[in-house]
């Protein structure tokens, strides 16, 4: 058995070589793909090399140079042959080459983070030449037909070429803009892991944990960030909640009814301490207050011992430096336990015309629950058939049936 974690590893590096020796992203990554069924198939029969990442450049690249004399015209075929590696012999990787380095890895995140793509194809791309899952792995965490899923990542890698992107580091206001669109592309992925849109489980670990990990490795190239440092630490905050976060059937339960000893106090350390410091030492950011927002409510034992007034507080800067219809949301619920749900019903209504929010079922369930907290029993129930219609997610949709069937319950004579 291959160990899955080492094949994913290899990836960046050896997609990495190729682009650099070959610069056609579409036929490098399939040759990567193809390289690793190989050693899927083969390793566990002859054992694995002493030189994966190599085997791997050698088996990859052997495809590529099958493609390249197929496609190169007669009179270029000579000087093509002179400069591709010969078919019975193994790439040399040096001891200080069993890695991919940081600018490479930094620059496939880049590459896959294209703005000529959609935000869709930017995680797929991702989670396929950076994560090194297969097409199959991420159409099924999506929920969609492998088939699909592969026309998307296809496509995606048309549209680089297209645009003419190249295997080289950004530099300037292009850089920054590109490295904001990366760490907002691994918070997509992991707020799919942790709660997924639709399907009927309520997370999908391999992708939380695949951007923890993207992220973590992303942290390790670029120390100074205090927005990576502030996501990393908001993804370990999140993520240690998850094992309490359904019961034995499956079933939702929502963080204050949560067994809080549950929790993963080694990444609730882990975040606070990275938070802490990227506070301290970084330009605030919106990746940085939703992590000290976590650690707040990670720091208390019980629901009982929220802080609730800090974390109106810390939304209020959010709000100013990331407005958005969650942020407010969220804000709601805080300005609710800080001041009574009066006051946060009324700044929810401010909601209702965003269209980004207000055809889904989360507003619907955030003005079910402080209606719930207002002793409006009948208006509550009204709000928590509608999320629940609106709910795309079978655990959420059962837990909101769940609050309505209790209050219809509570109501009846």
């Amino acid at each position: 058995m291959v160990p899955e974690d080492l094949l994913r590893g290899l990836v960046p590096q050896v997609l990495s070589v190729l682009l650099r020796r070959y610069g056609n992203f579409d036929a490098c990554e399939d040759a990567v793909q193809e390289a690793l069924l190989a050693a899927v198939v083969q390793w566990p029969e002859q054992g694995v090399p002493d030189s994966p990442a190599a085997w791997l450049i050698t088996v990859a690249g052997r495809r590529l140079t099958d493609l390249q004399r197929s496609e190169a015209a007669r009179q270029h075929r000579e000087a093509t042959s002179a400069a591709l590696t010969p078919r019975d012999e193994f790439v040399t990787i040096g001891p200080g080459d069993d890695h991919a380095s940081g600018d490479d890895t930094l620059i496939l995140l880049l590459l896959c983070c294209h703005p000529a793509l959609s935000r869709p194809s930017q995680m797929a791309l991702t989670l396929r030449a950076v994560g090194g899952l297969t097409t199959t792995q991420i159409a099924h965490a999506f929920m969609v037909p492998d088939a699909t899923m592969g026309q998307r990542i296809s496509r995606a890698k048309q549209q680089i070429k297209a645009a003419g992107a190249s295997f080289r580091l950004p530099t300037g206001p292009d850089l920054h803009e590109r490295l904001r669109v990366v760490r907002h592309v691994l918070y997509l992925i992991f707020n799919e892991g942790y709660t997924a849109t639709s399907g009927p489980d309520l997370r999908r670990p391999d992708l939380s944990a695949e951007a923890i990990r993207l992220t973590r490795e992303l942290h390790r190239l670029l120390p100074e960030d205090g927005e990576v440092a502030g996501l990393l630490a908001l993804m370990l905050l999140t993520d240690a909640r998850s094992s309490a976060r359904t019961g034995p059937d499956g079933t939702l339960i929502a963080l204050a009814d949560q067994d809080r000893t549950k929790w993963n106090q080694e990444q609730i350390a882990e975040g606070t301490r990275l938070v802490t410091q990227t506070l301290s030492e970084s330009p605030i950011g919106p990746y940085q207050l939703q992590a000290a927002i976590a650690a707040v409510h990670d720091e208390a034992a019980h629901a009982a011992d929220t802080d609730w007034p800090q974390i109106l507080v810390l939304y209020e800067l959010l709000e100013q430096v990331w407005p958005n219809p969650m942020v407010r949301l969220n804000k709601a619920v805080a300005l609710a336990m800080v001041t009574g749900p009066a006051a946060g019903l009324e700044l929810l209504a401010t909601l209702d015309s965003d269209e980004r929010i207000a055809s889904g079922h989360r507003l619907q369930a955030v003005r079910a629950h402080l209606l719930e907290l207002a002793g409006d029993s009948a208006a509550a129930l009204t709000a928590y058939e509608t999320a629940a219609r609106r709910a795309t997610s079978l655990p959420e949709r059962r837990y909101l049936e769940e609050r309505a069937a209790r209050l219809a319950d509570h109501e009846m004579p």
